[in-house]
């Protein structure tokens, strides 16, 4: 996908309220060899989707060595309401001290107040340090499906091709 594609796929404002929101699928190959999905806080830069974790965690074993993952996030409970934005790209792993900035604004997106506080105090308690997983989109596809903006395999289905 080329650059000026992958702009208009992450830009469109549908992609963009779902780059707002705190809680995402990752998907990445275990050292087993076999996939796992897995749910995730996420932060979007603007350029990169961050997600941070622990450097114990398996996610960030196994991403040290195959960094290439996809993500999926989506919304909606209906399916006129279904919208999902679908990622692909490589992480880069950096090993921070302390809690990593993204990770808080992660949890910004869906709390505050003392709620908030709690929740900041616990995390600085907890982690040393963390894995911020940095990555980069190399391709993205939005889908609103109540507004016709489905995959293209289905669009033909629905058109009765």
């Amino acid at each position: 996908m080329d650059k000026r594609q992958l702009a208009e796929e992450l830009g469109h404002p549908g992609a963009q309220e779902l780059l707002a929101g705190s809680m995402a699928r990752l998907a990445y190959n275990a050292h087993d060899g076999f996939p796992r999905v897995i749910p995730v806080g996420f932060h979007w830069t603007g350029e990169h989707i961050v997600v941070s974790t622990a450097p114990t965690s398996p996610k960030a074993r196994a991403l040290a060595s195959r960094p290439q993952v996809a993500l999926t996030i989506d919304g909606g409970s209906t399916p006129e309401e279904a919208k999902a934005l679908l990622v692909r790209g490589v992480a880069t792993l950096d090993t921070v001290s302390g809690v990593t900035e993204e990770y808080l604004e992660s949890a910004r997106n869906s709390m505050d107040g003392p709620e908030l506080e709690e929740f900041e105090r616990n995390v600085r308690a907890t982690y040393q340090a963390m894995v911020r997983i940095s990555i980069e989109p190399l391709w993205a596809r939005f889908y609103d499906f109540g507004a016709g903006r489905l995959p293209d395999f289905l669009a033909e289905l629905v058109k009765g091709g």
